[in-house]
């Protein structure tokens, strides 16, 4: 079992956190229109996933808007933010800051998805939610790039995400 720390203090991660070079296990998520998608519906492009604990959190507000404006110089790549917020608080936070370059993805229906990404927080305050953590992987979905961010409080390595892309 992983951790990470929150304010310092040690917080247990459960599953399996991919590393580089490996497939990327497949997903299900809801999205906004309170519907069923999968790591498939994305195929052919590059993606990255900024895992977050809830889009009501400085740091996740900031690495989601942060990614949103990286977008839109990202050929051929699809920016998801991931998260056990439902899909209507996600879509409120996004509307409200004029965010339309990334696409929410909600685990509220999927927990296994924490433990098959290895960011299920199973200790502490924020059990129970997705630990922060970037994975960028490629067009045939393995990963390039994969950051578990160790204190939850900080934001994570965009450049090397983004560089990541560029391969």
């Amino acid at each position: 079992m992983q951790s990470v720390t929150r304010g310092g203090v040690a917080v247990e991660v459960g599953g399996d956190f991919p590393t580089v070079g490996d497939r990327a296990p497949d997903f299900t998520l809801t999205n906004a229109e309170l519907e069923e998608v999968s790591l498939a519906d994305f195929s052919g492009r590059s993606k990255v996933l900024n895992i977050i604990p809830s889009v009501d959190t400085k740091t996740c507000a900031m690495s989601t808007r942060k990614f949103n404006e990286y977008a839109s110089g990202l050929d051929n790549t699809v920016v998801l933010v991931v998260s056990a917020d439902l899909p209507f608080a996600q879509s409120r936070f996004c509307g409200a800051e004029g965010l339309d370059r990334v696409v929410t993805l909600s685990s509220f229906r999927h927990p296994e998805f924490r433990e098959s990404y290895g960011v299920a927080l199973q200790s502490g305050a924020m059990a129970g939610l997705c630990a922060r953590a970037v994975i960028v992987l490629d067009e045939q979905d393995r990963v390039v790039h994969a950051e578990l961010v160790s204190e939850i409080k900080n934001e994570p390595d965009y450049d090397a995400a983004l560089a990541a892309l560029k391969g």
